[in-house]
């Protein structure tokens, strides 16, 4: 029985001072979020090249000049 007493004396000792400071919550510092906000400018940069590429068909076909008569009959 003394050893059983002797044992949870110094369980009991080291368990107190273990626990001295009691819990404390951690502090967790969470950084802002920053968001690169692309300009409003770029975002119909993704039109630019097909409207050239459009136009410049469209000035291929106006320009297309065929002096072939074989279609016309004087």
């Amino acid at each position: 029985m003394t050893k059983f007493a002797t044992f949870a004396a110094a369980l009991g000792l080291t368990a107190s001072s273990a626990l001295a400071g009691g819990y404390v919550e951690p502090v967790v510092e969470v950084e802002p979020v920053v968001v690169d906000a692309a300009p409003a400018a770029s975002s119909n940069a993704g039109l630019v090249v097909p409207a050239l590429l459009l136009l410049g068909v469209i000035a291929a076909v106006a320009s297309d000049d065929d002096d072939d008569d074989s279609s016309t009959t004087n």
